[in-house]
């Protein structure tokens, strides 16, 4: 259709505005700032074996992991990119330990802003897919001034906006207010997001499982049982087929338009598994139930977990709705969890 080929995303975010007669159009303008910070950040990573900003920095990240270049370069883009605009009181990245306040000489907003500015990033010398994940709040603590650390640690329901961008074979910028999922794509010619998914709706089941099978012999025993029950021919005559990319953003990105089950769970070695709740699994949940499906750490829905601390760990089976209820049966059944 004409007007789905030219659907921009400011044009495509100016009239979802119009739905709303009394927004503000403070949301809009963020994700518009989003929407520039991810054009830039797409340009180094499609030149960055050529910039000499590939490999580590030689340091650690709050996680103890190593710093990579492009890491660092995402980062420092998208505080630049929404410090300035008014809309904030207080930001967070994956990247940082504390909550990053705004420059003094900037206007105090009632937004709060999470991100994990390069997730997957291990794979970027591979040349496999990373992306950018981003998660918007609103204040809660009172006064006029800077945000504070109880403005970051909200349930994930309270998400007022929620997405992420993908880096690989093309650029994709997909994002929710929580009523309907869109995604657009970037041309590179006309330098414009242009919607190329549509109101995209989860299917209510799938044929593909995706997580990191080398660590089986850590899992409970329900997720033993299930991933051996997907892989018979039980399950309507079909076994389901493996799928990991090992970037979350891209993994996830396949199963919201395909269908079936992204799993990262707690184990023997990391019972709160290795996913960051405020800065991954949150913003995903809201993305993914807002297309339809289903997140869960196994117990508790995710978006309902109250977050203790900024870098907080979580288990996160989250996709179709129907292949997350079956997992969580046979997790149920098994009376085994880390």
């Amino acid at each position: 259709m004409a007007t789905k080929r030219f659907m921009t995303l400011p044009r495509h975010i100016l009239e979802g505005e119009k739905a709303h007669p009394e927004a503000t159009g403070e949301l809009s303008s963020i994700l518009l700032q989003l929407g520039l910070a991810a054009k830039l950040i797409s340009l180094e990573v499609n030149k960055a074996g050529l910039a000499n900003i590939i490999g580590f920095t030689g340091q650690e990240n709050v996680h103890g992991e190593q710093v990579k270049k492009l890491d660092i370069f995402a980062h420092e883009m998208l505080i630049k990119a929404m410090d300035h605009g008014g809309h904030f009181c207080v930001m967070a990245s994956e990247e940082e330990e504390d909550i990053i306040h705004l420059p003094p000489n900037k206007k105090i907003g009632k937004y709060v802003l999470l991100f994990d500015p390069l997730d997957g990033s291990s794979n970027i010398d591979a040349n496999i897919s990373i992306g950018t994940i981003f998660s918007i709040y609103k204040r809660i603590s009172t006064g006029n001034g800077p945000g504070t650390l109880e403005d970051c640690l909200q349930p994930g329901y309270k998400q007022e906006v929620a997405g992420y961008i993908v880096y690989g074979s093309s650029t994709i910028f997909v994002y929710t207010t929580g009523h309907g999922v869109y995604g657009f794509t970037l041309d590179p010619a006309f330098g414009e997001f242009l919607l190329s998914h549509d109101n995209i709706k989860i299917p209510k089941n799938g044929r593909i499982y995706s997580l990191n099978e080398g660590n089986y012999f850590s899992w409970p025993k329900g997720l033993k049982d299930y991933i051996k029950y997907l892989q018979s021919n039980y399950y309507d005559g079909k076994p389901y087929q493996a799928r990991y990319v090992g970037s979350m953003v891209a993994d996830i990105h396949r199963t919201l338009l395909y269908g079936g089950i992204f799993i990262y769970p707690g184990d023997r070695r990391n019972p709160k598994g290795k996913l960051r709740l405020c800065y991954e699994c949150n913003p995903m949940a809201f993305i993914v139930e807002a297309a339809g499906g289903r997140a869960t750490d196994g117990k508790q829905r995710i978006l309902e977990k109250k977050p203790e601390a900024l870098h907080e760990r979580t288990p996160i089976y989250i996709g179709s709705e129907e292949d997350v209820l079956l997992v969580e049966k046979f997790l149920r059944e098994s009376r085994e969890a880390y």
